[in-house]
């Protein structure tokens, strides 16, 4: 597992996209969404009902990042019913790199993404935990 986090964070100037950031700071999505921020990295909120968290413009879905998508990682914080097509958007998109953080995969969604190719980091590590910060982080 260890080397596939470390594809994940390739270097300093990855791009992020958190999918179920959320406003409420109590709230995983919001989380993992500063994580990334106060860990030196560049990261971009994915929720439709927002305009922005954290004082980030929020985009409503994969195909709105700013730039190419497919430069982004993705950290998905989503109810299970709702990840695979997540998946499928980000497989879509160009997007290689997944993290499903806790309890959000679903036996469907894990099956699409071998299917597809995806890297996907699941099964219980959470990038609060076991994620690599970036030679910008925040001292």
């Amino acid at each position: 597992m260890s080397a596939t986090i470390n594809e994940f964070f390739p270097s300093p100037s990855q791009k992020f996209a958190v999918v179920g950031a959320s406003s409420n700071r109590t709230k995983f999505g919001n989380k993992v969404l500063r994580w990334y921020v106060d860990n030196g990295y560049t990261a971009v909120p994915v929720n439709p009902k927002e305009k922005t968290i954290e004082s980030l413009t929020c985009v409503p879905d994969l195909s709105s990042l700013p730039g190419e998508p497919s430069e982004y990682n993705v950290s998905i914080i989503t109810p299970p019913a709702v990840t695979k097509s997540v998946l499928e958007a980000a497989h879509k998109n160009g997007i290689k790199r997944v993290w499903l953080q806790p309890d959000v995969e679903s036996a469907e969604a894990l099956a699409y993404a071998k299917e597809v190719g995806l890297l996907i980091i699941a099964g219980g590590p959470c990038v609060l935990v076991h994620g690599i910060p970036s030679s910008r982080a925040k001292l």
